[in-house]
């Protein structure tokens, strides 16, 4: 018969529940406190100052013939495993 208070053996899964989400609660760490935030490192980046590369202009001419020799390496090297390339 119920009568509305539980029995020592019966299984109260509320219980159970609340128990396993306070013991996975209180080993979590709420500290949010970094030494840096997401803007520090963002500043850091613009204080070290990127160069960015800057090759030399190439004539018209000068640009084609370095495509040539490019694609002379490519098709002349040693090892042929199929890269995706297709001429």
């Amino acid at each position: 018969m119920s009568n509305g208070k539980k029995e020592p053996d019966d299984f109260d899964e509320e219980e159970l529940i609340r128990s396993e989400f306070e013991s996975i609660v209180s080993g979590l760490s709420l500290d949010e406190s970094a030494p840096t935030t997401y803007l520090d490192d963002l500043d850091r980046i613009d204080e070290e100052k990127f160069i960015q590369p800057n090759p030399p202009k190439q004539s018209p001419k000068g640009f084609i013939n370095s495509a040539k020799r490019a694609i002379n390496r490519w098709l002349n090297r040693d090892y042929h495993e199929d890269d995706g390339v297709a001429l």
